[in-house]
């Protein structure tokens, strides 16, 4: 099975941006679409973005379409998460997660994720 480790969170001011890294081990992120969720507090945890195997479609929630983007390299067996015109409402634990299912493109419930890192904290101060 896959471990993940998350880093790149902190504080940063509305406006700014993050680049947040999920590096992978015990196994090729290249068997697993990824994806990333958030936690912020007293909510539930929700759908952040999520990309394909091949790298070839992503997908993001409505709340960060333009303003985040997915990636991978699988190289180096790292998925990233670029965020831009970050918000107070950002503001939460951010978790990547491992979907061993390729044959469905999009997934965006912590049900289909088989495999989590632990998160790393993101603060948007105002």
């Amino acid at each position: 099975q896959v471990q993940l480790v998350e880093s790149g969170g902190g504080l940063v001011q509305a406006g700014g941006s993050l680049r947040l890294s999920c590096a992978a081990s015990g196994r090729s992120i290249s068997d697993y679409a990824m994806g990333w969720f958030r936690q912020a507090p007293g909510k539930v945890r929700e759908f952040v973005a999520r990309i394909t195997w091949s790298g070839g479609r992503t997908d993001y929630a409505d709340s960060v379409k333009g303003r985040f983007t997915i990636s991978r390299d699988n190289a180096k067996n790292t998925v990233y998460l670029q965020m831009g015109s970050l918000k107070s409402e950002d503001t939460a634990v951010y978790c990547c997660a491992a979907d061993p299912n390729l044959t469905v493109v999009v997934r965006t419930t912590s049900n289909d994720y088989n495999y989590w890192g632990q998160g790393t904290q993101v603060t948007v101060s105002s």
